[in-house]
């Protein structure tokens, strides 16, 4: 079964990430969080429509010295897991 998903975010505020490159974060997030819903498709609990103003995704510890591939596939998995809820 192909579904065809669209996900826009408007703006991702990260805090307490002084000293990355946000465009990496944010490009990292784009990739992960493409390729969850690619293999696991939308949360069970999400209509076929769904709008979302506002998704406190939680928080998750890193590591010091993370790269902004890890910050974002970190990112990517905590705003998945938010959207399951």
């Amino acid at each position: 079964m192909n579904q065809h998903i669209e996900l826009h975010i408007e703006e991702l505020v990260l805090h307490g990430f002084t000293g990355y490159h946000a465009s990496g974060i944010g490009n990292a997030v784009q990739r992960e969080i493409a390729r969850i819903l690619y293999e696991r498709g939308l949360p069970a609990n999400m209509a076929i429509e769904t709008n979302i103003d506002q998704l406190h995704a939680g928080s998750f510890i890193l590591q010091p010295g993370g790269k902004a591939e890890t910050i974002g596939n970190n990112i990517a998995n905590t705003v998945y897991k938010g959207l399951a809820k």
